[in-house]
C-alpha cells in the first residue's frame, strides 16, 4: 500500500483495532454518542470523508475498512467462506466498538457495509438501537429476484461469486480498468466525476493487491452462500429487524431494480421508513450534502 496517500480525513485519529483475530484500520473523530460507519464494495473507509464534516460535529464516528478491504488484515480463506460472512463482520464489528469503549452505537451501511449492518440488528439486536441502510435489498431477496433484470443489473454478484481463481485472475490483469469501470457504471452520470481524486487513488492503491482481490470476492462467495442461508433461518424463525431503521437508495440506484425498496425492507422491519435521493448507487459521493444531513436527521430524531 502506498504510503503517501492523501489525508481526507484531517483531525481524525488513525488506529489499527484488534478484534476477533482481525486487525481493523479505523478512522475516529468527532464528538457526542457513537456511530459506525460501513463501506461498501469495491470501496474503503474513505467513502464518508464528504460527509463526514457535517456528522462529526454531532457523534463520534468510527470508519473502519472492512475486512480484506483497504488496510484490514485479509481474513483466512475457507471452503464455507464463513470468515467473509456477514455474520462474521457483524460479530468483529461489535467486538471492535467494544473495545473502543462502545457496548450500543449507531450503524449506518453503504453497500456491503449495509448487510453487515442488518445483520448486527439481527444477531445482536441490544448492540443497535438505531440503523440506516443505503442503497440495498437483503441479501436473500436478491438471489430470489435474480432473473433477467437483476441478472443484468447486478451481473457481478454471479461473477464474483464463481470459484476461485477464475475472477480475481479476470480482475488481475486489468485492476484499475475494472475498478474504474465498475465504479462510473453503478453512477446516476456513467463517470467518475462524483469521486475525488484522492479517493480514488486510495481505492486503486489496495484494489490492485491480488490478495485483496480475493478478499472482495470471498465476500460475494459468502452472499451466495451462507449469507443466503443465514438470511433464509431468519425468514423462516419469524425474526425482524427492532432497531429504528432508516432505508434510503438512489433513485438511479440499484435498488430500484424492483418497483418499491421500502416493500422489500418491511418485510424484514415492520416499522423501517426511506426514500430515494437523487443519485446512482453511491449515495456518500453522488449526493453527500442529502446523505448526510438525512443521517444526522434520522440519528439526532
Amino acid at each position: 500500500m502506498k504510503s503517501d496517500l492523501p489525508d481526507l480525513f484531517p483531525g481524525f485519529e488513525t488506529r489499527f483495532v484488534e478484534a476477533n483475530g482481525i486487525s481493523l484500520f479505523c478512522r475516529i473523530g468527532g464528538s457526542g454518542p457513537p456511530l459506525l460507519l460501513l463501506h461498501g464494495y469495491p470501496q474503503s473507509h474513505v467513502i464518508w470523508h464528504e460527509i463526514a464534516s457535517i456528522l462529526s460535529a454531532h457523534f463520534t464516528l468510527v470508519m473502519p475498512d472492512l475486512p480484506g478491504y483497504g488496510m484490514s488484515s485479509i481474513p483466512p480463506v475457507s471452503g464455507n467462506h464463513e470468515a467473509y460472512s456477514k455474520r462474521s463482520m457483524a460479530s468483529v464489528m461489535r467486538e471492535m466498538m467494544r473495545v473502543l469503549g462502545y457496548r450500543t452505537f449507531f450503524a449506518a451501511g453503504h453497500d456491503r457495509g449495509g448487510r453487515v449492518g442488518y445483520r448486527l440488528a439481527l444477531d445482536h439486536p441490544d448492540t443497535i438501537p438505531r440503523l440506516a441502510v443505503l442503497d440495498i435489498l437483503p441479501t436473500s431477496d436478491y438471489w430470489d429476484r435474480m432473473n433477467r433484470v437483476f441478472g443484468l443489473k447486478v451481473y457481478h454478484w454471479m461473477f464474483l461469486a464463481q470459484p476461485f481463481p477464475f475472477p480475481e485472475k479476470m480482475i488481475a490483469a486489468a485492476p484499475v480498468r475494472y475498478l474504474d469501470h465498475t465504479l462510473a457504471s453503478w453512477t446516476a452520470e456513467k463517470n467518475l466525476d462524483c469521486f475525488a481524486e484522492g479517493a480514488l487513488e486510495h481505492t486503486r492503491a489496495w484494489f490492485c493487491e491480488p490478495d485483496r482481490i480475493s478478499a472482495s470476492c470471498e465476500d460475494y462467495r459468502a452472499g451466495a452462500t451462507i449469507d443466503y442461508e443465514h438470511d433464509i433461518a431468519d425468514r423462516n424463525a419469524g425474526n425482524i429487524i427492532r432497531a429504528k431503521m432508516l432505508a434510503l437508495w438512489g433513485d438511479k440506484g440499484i435498488a430500484t431494480s424492483v418497483d418499491d425498496p421500502l416493500a422489500v425492507w418491511q418485510a424484514w422491519c415492520p416499522h423501517v421508513e426511506g426514500h430515494s435521493l437523487a443519485a446512482g448507487h453511491f449515495l456518500p459521493e453522488e449526493a453527500p450534502k442529502a446523505t448526510g444531513e438525512t443521517l444526522l436527521d434520522f440519528f439526532s430524531s
